[in-house]
C-alpha cells in the first residue's frame, strides 16, 4: 500500500481509469492547465492531452448537458463541479436528463457518466461554498450518490463510479484533501456497500465524509463501545449492514454534518425504527448542524458542525439514560 493525500486518490483513480479505458474524459472549469482548483487532475492534461481533459467555459448547464450526450453516445465522462453549489445551475442535465434516461428509453439508452463535486464546511467558504447539499439528489431514482471519507474510499469509490453504467454523484469534503492515509489499489469498494470500520456492542454509529473523523474522535472520548459505519454511498444505502448492527446493539445515531431539516439520517432512522422497533433499547436520533447557514467566522464554522465533544456527549447520555439527547442549541435555549 502506499500514503497518499485524499486529493492524489482522486487523482490516481482517475489516472488508473483512464490509462484503462480511452472512453474516460475530463471536463470542468480550470481541470486541464490549471490541473483542478483544488489539483484533483494534476497530470491528467501531461499524459492524456487536451482531448480526454478538457477546460471548460464557466457554464455548468453546457458541459453538463455536454456530458450527458457524450455519455450517451459512448464516452465515459467525469465532470468536475468546482463547489457543490455550483451544479444548482445544472441541476436538470442531472436528475431531469441523465438519471431518467435509461427509464424513458426502456433501457437502451445509459448515461455511465460521473458528477464530481467538493462540498462542505471547514475552510472558511462561508455561506454560499460551503454546504453538503445531499439532499439535491437523495430522492432521484435512477441517481446514486456517494460521500467519501478518506483516501482509500476516494480511491476505490472513484473507479466504482467510473466502470458503472447509470450517473453517479460524488461529494468530495474539500477539508480532507490534503489529509493522507493509506490507499490499496486492489482494494474495491462496491457502490451501495458501507464499510464497517468498527465494531462495538452499545450503539452504532452512521456517518459519513468527514464526520467519519469527527465520530472516531468522539468514540475514543466518550468511552462508549460504539460501531461505526461510514455509509459511503447514501444512495442506495446498506440497509443489510446498518440493520445488522442494529440489531447488536439496539441503538442508532445518525451523524450529518447537513443541517437538521431534510437530511438523509431521516430515512435511516425510519427505516430503522419500521424494521425493528421492538429490539431497540432506546429511540435512533441524529446529530446534525442546525438549520442554518454555515458561518463565515472561523470559530462559529467551527461550532457549526457536530463536533467531537458534542458527538461524545450524546453518545454517553443516550447510553446512561436511554432518552434522546438534546442538541446544543436547544441546551442553550436557541431555535
Amino acid at each position: 500500500m502506499a500514503a497518499m493525500q485524499f486529493r492524489q486518490a482522486i487523482v490516481n483513480a482517475l489516472a488508473d481509469e483512464m490509462r484503462s479505458d480511452p472512453t474516460v474524459m475530463l471536463f470542468g472549469e480550470d481541470v486541464a492547465e490549471a490541473e483542478g482548483p483544488f489539483k484533483t487532475s494534476e497530470g491528467l492534461l501531461a499524459e492524456f492531452g487536451p482531448v480526454r481533459v478538457r477546460d471548460t467555459p464557466i457554464s455548468e448547464m453546457g458541459f453538463t448537458g455536454a456530458a450527458v450526450g457524450a455519455a450517451i453516445l459512448g464516452a465515459k465522462p467525469v465532470v468536475e463541479i468546482m463547489f457543490i453549489e455550483f451544479l444548482g445551475v445544472a441541476l436538470d442535465q442531472v436528475v431531469t436528463e441523465a438519471a431518467k434516461m435509461r427509464y424513458l428509453s426502456n433501457g437502451k439508452l445509459s448515461v455511465p457518466m460521473v458528477v464530481r463535486a467538493s462540498c462542505g464546511s471547514g475552510l472558511g467558504f462561508g455561506s454560499q461554498h460551503s454546504q453538503t447539499l445531499e439532499n439535491w439528489f437523495t430522492a432521484t431514482p435512477g441517481l446514486k450518490l456517494i460521500m467519501l471519507s478518506d483516501a482509500q474510499a476516494a480511491y476505490s469509490l472513484t473507479r466504482a463510479a467510473i466502470q458503472d453504467p447509470d450517473p453517479v454523484v460524488i461529494l468530495e469534503p474539500r477539508i480532507l484533501y490534503a489529509k493522507r492515509g493509506e490507499v490499496d489499489k486492489n482494494l474495491k469498494i462496491e457502490i451501495g456497500k458501507a464499510r464497517v470500520l468498527r465494531d462495538g456492542t452499545d450503539i452504532t454509529i452512521v456517518t459519513s465524509g468527514q464526520m467519519v473523523d469527527v465520530c472516531r474522535a468522539a468514540i475514543e472520548e466518550s468511552g462508549v463501545n460504539a460501531a461505526l459505519i461510514d455509509l459511503a454511498t447514501i444512495i442506495p444505502w446498506d440497509r443489510v449492514t446498518v440493520l445488522n448492527s442494529v440489531k447488536k446493539t439496539g441503538r442508532l445515531v445518525v451523524v450529518e454534518e447537513a443541517p437538521l431539516s431534510g437530511g438523509w439520517g431521516s430515512e435511516i432512522v425510519a427505516a430503522t425504527t419500521s424494521a425493528l422497533f421492538s429490539e431497540l433499547k432506546a429511540a435512533p436520533f441524529r446529530i446534525t448542524s442546525p438549520d442554518i447557514p454555515v458561518p463565515y467566522s472561523g470559530p462559529l464554522e467551527t461550532r457549526y458542525i457536530p463536533t467531537k465533544d458534542d458527538v461524545a456527549r450524546q453518545l454517553k447520555e443516550v447510553i446512561a439514560t436511554g432518552k434522546t439527547p438534546k442538541t446544543w442549541w436547544e441546551m442553550e435555549g436557541l431555535k
